[in-house]
């Protein structure tokens, strides 16, 4: 044991150098972060996880999140001591042809998630732990570790619950107290009793160590290994800066690397790097259960009928589950409302309630993606606003996650204006290479799901409250890019856009014009990105080079706008009919009609755009 631990002493420290070089060649980073929990790596990396350094993509790797992403350097120099890259990439770090960024990011293959927008690792640690207990079956381990300030994070409050919750007794959590912030001193500096309490109020088993003891750590570890039933916490007293007698303890140095004219001095004090052997625990040998895949039932409509996209989705989920068995769902207690509940009758193992707390339900999405899955995270479009830097945060991580946003707009109704989304496509459309879509009726719907599930990333799909009447064909396909050409003639005056509810406001007010011999193009946008520019210029064009948006949705980032973006280029007029002020509660009618978006005020803007 007593050379283990001397070993392992000496590996911590070889960390540290690795952590003080790289930033200094640098000239930026966060040494000091790195060398308070240089000790808790060493243990972690080089006794305690177990992993092939040939396969990062082994199915039973136990898993690392380093959720105080700022300590890259830290993870990047444990890698370098393990083989997986060479100690010279460690110069490269934050260079612009470097993969070693200033936070972890999946360009490299050992990292699962971006991190560094704190207190999200544990939520995505959480994600991980139930695929590895209820779905995969495999006895891989989950480690996060978290800095003491990310833990004033509501999101790892909401990860700590549910992990409780679920038994996690896979996850294992640390929490680096090193007492000191970006600025400040943290909330509970070094009152490491204070964070003991919290977790074990939450349900938690929680080790209380000094995070520079070597055999402490290791005891930690091994005790976690033992616990049932619950997930475990370490809490880890240690010291920013460690091992520099100029940085330890010392406020100022958050963010700063060692100047060249003290960098010879803190080499000095932490001695020379020793190359010392240390074995790396193997996982056992652990395969993924075959799976059969089937292909998804089609949809069975009858055209006229009135039936809510909300209502397609939730049928398209359970039809989807039954063919694809990667398939699982997520919501945060609405999914009566979202009608995500019916995967429960397919399967209820692949359904995981997440209750009210939309950052956790996002976090334990990606985690749940990054093990294979395939996950539809649903909830009020409009809560999805709550948690849109994890959302964001799952597009740095290249996750293929699947977001399904119900009860968007003024249509509605009663409930008013907190439940209704209305900036969700604006928050979609940002979001890098995420598709988004907007079905108009329950084929549709069908048929995007489907859609969704293959296509490789983040998807947003919007579905509404209210019964809409079935206009498509059981066998017309919704490719993800597309858009449907609804009414048509030569003598077609306008173009006029919309999806979801609008096209159904759009057709009526077709039939309107259309009776007072005024003929207007009618196109369902049912794909807002990728947008289908190819047929909105060429309707234009023969249109009068003028286009009517028309959506249930604030007018900035929306339909209107996407549209505009679109045709941009090709002299075309675009006329944007959308919600503007904030709405009020009353009946769907009465809101469309209010707000502008129904089919009288497309009757009027029509007549109005046409008469100058």
């Amino acid at each position: 044991m007593t050379s283990t631990i001397t070993a392992l002493s000496q590996k911590a420290n070889n960390l540290r150098i690795h952590s003080i070089v790289s930033t200094s060649e640098s000239g930026s980073g966060h040494p000091t972060t790195c060398m308070s929990a240089a000790d808790i790596v060493s243990v972690l990396f080089f006794h305690s996880m177990r992993y092939d350094v040939h396969h990062a993509d082994h199915p039973n790797n136990d898993r690392f999140i380093l959720s105080k992403g700022h300590a890259a350097p830290l993870l990047y120099a444990a890698w370098a001591e393990a083989g997986i890259i060479e100690i010279d990439d460690l110069l490269n770090l934050r260079k612009i042809d470097s993969d070693l960024e200033g936070h972890p990011t999946p360009r490299l293959p050992w990292v699962d998630v971006a991190t560094g927008s704190l207190g999200q690792g544990l939520s995505v640690g959480l994600g991980m732990a139930i695929n590895g207990k209820y779905l995969d079956q495999l006895d891989y381990r989950v480690y996060v570790l978290m800095g003491d300030g990310e833990t004033a994070e509501g999101g790892v409050w909401e990860a700590a619950a549910l992990a409780s919750h679920y038994k996690l007794d896979n996850l294992v959590g640390i929490v680096d107290v090193n007492g000191i912030g970006q600025s400040q001193q943290t909330m509970y500096g070094f009152d490491v009793d204070s964070y003991c309490r919290r977790f074990e109020s939450f349900g938690w088993k929680t080790i209380s160590i000094d995070g520079h003891d070597i055999e402490q750590i290791i005891s930690a570890f091994s005790q976690a290994q033992s616990i049932k039933k619950q997930p475990t916490m370490i809490v880890a007293k240690t010291f920013k800066g460690r091992g520099v007698s100029f940085t330890e303890n010392v406020d100022g140095w958050h963010g700063k690397a060692i100047p060249d004219e003290q960098l010879e001095q803190a080499l000095n004090e932490l001695g020379p790097i020793m190359d010392v052997s240390v074995p790396i625990q193997v996982p056992t040998v652990s395969e993924l259960r075959s799976q059969s895949f089937s292909k998804i039932e089609p949809p069975k409509y009858q055209i006229g009928d009135k039936i809510a996209t909300r209502s397609g989705y939730g049928t398209a989920l359970a039809k989807l589950a039954m063919a694809n068995p990667n398939i699982v769902a997520l919501d945060g207690d609405t999914k009566n409302s979202t009608y995500a509940e019916q995967i429960l009758e397919v399967d209820k193992n692949r359904y995981f309630e997440m209750y009210i707390a939309e950052q956790n339900l996002v976090g334990a999405g990606i985690g749940l993606s990054k093990r294979g899955k395939i996950p539809f995270v649903s909830t009020f479009a409009a809560f999805f606003a709550r948690a849109y830097d994890q959302i964001r945060m799952s597009a740095i991580s290249q996750t293929n996650i699947k977001y399904v946003g119900s009860h968007c707009g003024v249509s509605i109704g009663e409930d008013g204006p907190s439940q209704m989304g209305l900036e969700d496509l604006a928050m979609f459309r940002a979001i890098p290479g995420a598709a988004v879509l907007y079905p108009s009726d329950p084929v549709a719907t069908e048929r995007l799901v489907a859609e969704s599930a293959v296509y490789d990333g983040i998807v947003f799909l919007r579905t509404s409250r209210p019964k809409t009447a079935v206009i498509y064909d059981n066998e017309e396909m919704f490719p993800i890019g597309g858009s449907k050409i609804l009414k048509s003639s030569e003598n077609d005056q306008i173009t006029v856009v919309g999806a979801g509810v609008t096209v159904h406001e759009i057709l009526k007010a077709y039939q309107e014009l259309k009776a007072n011999e005024l003929l207007i193009r009618v196109i369902d946008l049912y794909s807002v990105k990728p947008i289908d520019s190819q047929t909105l210029i060429k309707s234009a064009k023969s249109t009068g080079n003028t286009i009517i948006t028309v959506e249930d949705h604030y007018p900035e980032g929306g339909i209107g706008e996407a549209v505009q973006s679109a045709v941009s280029q090709s002299g075309i007029c675009v006329h944007k009919l959308a919600v503007n002020g904030i709405p009020r509660s009353g009946q769907p009618d009465e809101l469309l009609r209010a707000f502008g978006i129904d089919a009288n005020s497309i009757v009027k803007k029509v007549k109005a755009v046409l008469s100058r």
